[in-house]
């Protein structure tokens, strides 16, 4: 459906956008946040107790898990939910990282044989996750398939699905050539009042400081709050660099906003890899 080069480029930019986030990664005090001992222009070690003695470079279990997926697709010709969740079971069993309580409730659901077997989580990161299914998608149909499969894994609550598919959209949308906020628009009418909500209120913010706009909706992991934060900053900023850093400084949930909003932004045809800081690419995982 796409060049794996430009696919390629969106799963990095993704695992980039999270690595940045590390350091000031669910850090919510105002004061502590003016204080972080971080160089906004850089990676930096993790600041906060949740990722504990993760370095530069390294990822947040969010960019962890979108790696395992990379990881897991690498011989793949169709996405399958089932291998796939035995697949990531296997990988949290000898993880070192955070254990989020999506994770925690979706073990307890495999253990009990549900199915899907996602929690009822109503968390935004999944979506920032989704870069690597463009790989084994032949047609936008088995796109947006895929995406519910996957997100249905660890986050099956009608909220995580529901957000999943607009963005997918918006996603394949802006890889066709359209432009962002255009499609923020046009797609509005396809979902229901809620999502409808987000998006106008989000709109309406993009004229307002980044920080004062995202403690504003709610800096925490929610889709609500999340959501309109990461459509302000897609309408707010033509620079990759200067949203991340303005993204990160207002603190909260950064990466979950971060790699939704990356993978958006580098859509666009034009746009290629030198928009990235080069020593940005200094990541822990190499994407071929």
């Amino acid at each position: 459906m796409f060049e794996n080069k430009k696919i390629k480029e969106l799963i990095l930019v993704s695992l980039v956008a999270d690595a940045y986030c590390l350091g000031a990664h669910w850090v919510y005090d105002e004061k502590q946040l003016e204080n972080l001992d971080i160089n906004w222009d850089e990676l930096n070690d993790a600041k906060s107790l949740w990722h504990k003695g993760k370095k530069a470079g390294e990822f947040t279990h969010y960019g962890d898990q979108t790696l395992w997926l990379y990881q897991f697709l690498q011989d793949k010709e169709s996405f399958d939910a089932k291998e796939y969740i035995k697949y990531w079971k296997s990988q949290i069993e000898i993880y070192n990282g955070y254990i989020d309580s999506a994770t925690r409730k979706t073990l307890e659901n495999i253990e009990k044989g549900i199915l899907p077997t996602g929690s009822d989580s109503t968390d935004l990161s999944i979506v920032g996750r989704i870069a690597p299914l463009l790989l084994v998608s032949k047609t936008k149909e088995e796109f947006f398939k895929n995406v519910v499969e996957f997100v249905k894994c660890t986050h099956n609550s009608t909220a995580a699905i529901e957000t999943s598919k607009y963005f997918a959209k918006l996603l394949i949308e802006v890889l066709n050539g359209k432009d962002i906020e255009t499609t923020i628009i046009s797609l509005k009418d396809e979902f229901d009042a809620k999502i409808q909500s987000y998006i106008t209120s989000a709109i309406a913010s993009k004229t307002e400081d980044t920080f004062d706009a995202i403690r504003g909706f709610g800096p925490a992991c929610g889709i609500e709050g999340g959501f309109q934060s990461v459509i302000h900053l897609l309408c707010k900023y033509d620079n990759l660099k200067e949203m991340l850093i303005n993204n990160a400084k207002a603190g909260g949930d950064s990466s979950a906003r971060a790699m939704i909003a990356s993978i958006i932004f580098m859509a666009k045809p034009n746009r290629t890899l030198a928009l990235i800081p080069q020593s940005w690419l200094g990541i822990k995982a190499t994407i071929i």
